[in-house]
Formats: C-alpha cells, sequence, structure tokens
C-alpha cells in the first residue's frame, strides 16, 4: 500500500512526469492495480525497473511494506 503523493513523487523523480502525468497513472494503478511507465529497449526497462524496487517504503504510511512492484512486459 503507498499513497497517491508517493506514487506521485516517485513518478515525477524518476520518470520526470508532470504532477498531472503522475496523478494519472496513480489513479490508473489504483483502478486497476497496474499502469505502463514507459515503453522502450531491455535495458532501459530493467534499469527502470530497478529504480522503482529501490525507492524505498512510503513514509506516510507505517504500515508500507517498502516499494512499489514493477515487472517487464514484451511490447
Amino acid at each position: 500500500e503507498h499513497t497517491y503523493d508517493y506514487v506521485i513523487e516517485m513518478l515525477q523523480k524518476l520518470f520526470l512526469f508532470s504532477q498531472v502525468e503522475a496523478f494519472q497513472h496513480a489513479v490508473e494503478v489504483d483502478t486497476t492495480g497496474r499502469t505502463i511507465v514507459i515503453t522502450c529497449e531491455l535495458p532501459q526497462a530493467e534499469f527502470a525497473r530497478s529504480q522503482i524496487h529501490a525507492y524505498g517504503a512510503d513514509w506516510r504510511m507505517p504500515n508500507c511494506k517498502g516499494s512499489m512492484s514493477a515487472v517487464l512486459e514484451p511490447a
């Protein structure tokens, strides 16, 4: 579990999304359980996944168990 603020902050920092874009992704992941944040070559996708996994837990939520998850899928 993560707050919208966490998701928006992470997407803005890691993917340089605007606040509006990041909010749209946060809504999508909240309502559907997933969102596509980048489509690129495999090395860049692996790096992006690593950055998401390394971002850390949501400090706003004491019960947060860690970073968001990210998976790679073929485009």
